[in-house]
Order: structure tokens, then C-alpha cells, then sequence
């Protein structure tokens, strides 16, 4: 990645995580509103692409399946030590920009889903497959999940290549406590 001039690589990753989160947490909130003043909770479903999915409006006070039901604080304790945990690994890791911008995904999709349950005290979710028995879901669900795949993906990519530079360092005999981690 091209870091602008007078910008640290740490504070353009900082930067692109914010910003992530923003967009993420933005798309998530307007779903959920437009899906709560289009239904009610209970309205017959409707097809929204046909043979794949149908908008149906539910709260949920569980997680997915409906598992911890009534449980809400404690996922917005969970929640929020995740954001705090990724926050601080973007602040304090050299990180390729694609690993930060996955990781602000699952971080967006978790803020998202805590908005919900400490303004609401649950989750509303509205897209049900129908070609496949699932559970309602959203779109903060959506980028947690894809989010939390990209991310192990990039970081057994970028924690192997970490390796390999390490590796390199003990075979030119480079010491320890010079080398660049």
C-alpha cells in the first residue's frame, strides 16, 4: 500500500477501519429501518429475489438460531470486547489494508447488531432464505460472517508471510533484536 506523504501506515489503517465501520453500520441501520416502516413484526412474508430470498421481519433477543435468547447484554458485552480487542489490533499492527478493511466488516456488523440491542433489546433480522431452511439474518450478519472468513483467510496468508520474513532474517543472520517485526 502507497502511504500519502506525512501519513503513517498505522494511521491510514486506522483511518480505513473507521471508515469501514462507519459504511457498515450506516448500510445496516438503514436495512433495518426501511425494513421496520415497510412491516410489522409477523407480516406474511414477501419475495424479494424469488427462489432465493423473502423479506419477513422478526426481533430476535438471541444470536443466530435464536441461541441465548433474552441474553442481550451479555452479547453487547461480547460485542463490544471484540471491538475493542480489533481496535487495538489495527492500531498496533502492521497490517495489509485488505486485512483491515475485513476486519472493520465484522467490526461494523457487531456495532450494528449492538445498536439494536441497547436501543431495542433485540435484533431485527428480515432476509429468509427460501431454498434452503436458515435463519432470518441481516445485514450486519452478513458482514460479520464474510468478515470473520476474509479475515482468517488474510491472516493465515499474512501470518505465513510473516514467517517467511522472519525465516529470511535468521538465514542472512540477521540478530533478533535488529530485526524488523
Amino acid at each position: 500500500m502507497v502511504v500519502p506523504h506525512g501519513f503513517s501506515r498505522t494511521g491510514v489503517n486506522v483511518v480505513t477501519f473507521w471508515l469501514v465501520v462507519i459504511l457498515v453500520v450506516v448500510a445496516d441501520q438503514a436495512t433495518k429501518a426501511a425494513v421496520c416502516h415497510l412491516m410489522e413484526v409477523g407480516d406474511p412474508a414477501r419475495t424479494l429475489i424469488p427462489g432465493l430470498f423473502n423479506l419477513m421481519h422478526i426481533e430476535n433477543t438471541g444470536a443466530a438460531f435464536s441461541i441465548g435468547e433474552g441474553s442481550s447484554w451479555l452479547f453487547v458485552i461480547c460485542a463490544a470486547l471484540v471491538f475493542i480487542v480489533l481496535c487495538a489490533f489495527v492500531w498496533t499492527t502492521d497490517l495489509p489494508t485488505s486485512f483491515v478493511m475485513s476486519l472493520g466488516c465484522v467490526a461494523g456488523g457487531g456495532v450494528g447488531n449492538m445498536i439494536d440491542r441497547m436501543v431495542n433489546g433485540s435484533v431485527t433480522d428480515f432476509i429468509a432464505t427460501t431454498f434452503i431452511d436458515f435463519p432470518v439474518f441481516n445485514v450486519a450478519d452478513i458482514f460479520v460472517t464474510c468478515g470473520v472468513i476474509v479475515s482468517l483467510v488474510l491472516y493465515l496468508r499474512w501470518d505465513s508471510e510473516q514467517e517467511l520474513d522472519d525465516d529470511s532474517d535468521l538465514a542472512e543472520g540477521v540478530p533478533a533484536e535488529k530485526r524488523d517485526v
